[in-house]
């Protein structure tokens, strides 16, 4: 339990942690950022496929293939209704950090309010991950979505300053979306914990929900700046560098 109390707070306080350097370099380029993001969707797109959906292929039994099938679309279907009701990244960022001295506070709130909610079920994904038994898969997964949310942090900083937010109210909220995260954790460590036979379904959700961020949020932002080449090989070597360390560590 300490290892999984430990694991939600590194993967809420990355955002924190995305935040400060937010604060220290606010003129972050486009480039930088994107092989970052890049190199994040990498790690996490390993995570969902080695970390959650193959153990979900071994926990099913009988049934592996159709429930590991049911809850990757039954996680991706869920980040989708969220992204109806509240877009997320990639479809207010350009908005907000690009027109600084036109930002509209409430624009700035509902994409602040977009990160956080979809960090919800990013960290039931990692608390789901400790469900499986093995500790060493939970926390890789966990480090990718950590790394993921230094960059989102990141972004927060910019468009909260210039719509007028007080410093020390846009690192509230910004720490308040990595809390977030770390209640999403507790809920899906606590869950799996609480009834074993949800453990294949919740693995392959938690994979679903890791594949649809990352293709459908992740992606396209870092091809939206003219960074393609250097986003695609970011993203390879943070997917071979997964791959490599659970070879080592398996």
């Amino acid at each position: 339990m300490e290892m999984v109390l430990l694991t939600a707070l590194g993967v809420g306080g990355a955002t924190v942690i995305g935040a400060l350097i937010g604060f220290i370099f606010k003129n972050i380029s486009h480039k930088f950022s994107d092989i970052v993001l890049s190199f994040a969707a990498g790690v996490m797109l390993s995570a969902a496929v080695l970390g959650l959906i193959l153990p979900s292929l071994e926990y099913g039994g009988r049934f592996g293939l159709l429930i590991t099938v049911g809850g990757i679309f039954a996680g991706a279907l869920c980040i989708n209704l969220v992204d109806k009701l509240v877009p997320h990244l990639h479809k207010m960022v350009g908005q907000d950090t690009e027109s600084h001295h036109n930002a509209n506070l409430s624009k700035v709130l509902l994409f602040v309010t977009a990160i956080a909610i979809h960090n919800l079920p990013e960290g039931i994904a990692a608390g789901v991950g400790f469900g499986s038994g093995n500790t060493t898969q939970a926390l890789l997964i966990a480090g990718g979505i950590a790394l993921q949310n230094i960059p989102e942090g990141m972004v927060i900083i910019g468009p909260m300053l210039a719509a007028g937010v007080s410093p020390r109210k846009t690192f509230a909220c910004a720490a308040l979306t990595g809390l977030i995260e770390v209640v999403g954790t507790l809920i899906g460590y606590f869950a799996v914990s609480i009834a074993s036979a949800i453990l294949p379904f919740a693995l392959a959700f938690a994979g679903g929900t890791m594949l649809y961020v990352v293709s459908d949020e992740m992606i396209p932002e870092t091809h939206a700046h003219g960074s393609e080449r250097g986003a695609t090989y970011a993203l390879l070597v943070g997917f071979c560098l997964m791959l490599v360390t659970d070879v080592l560590l398996g």
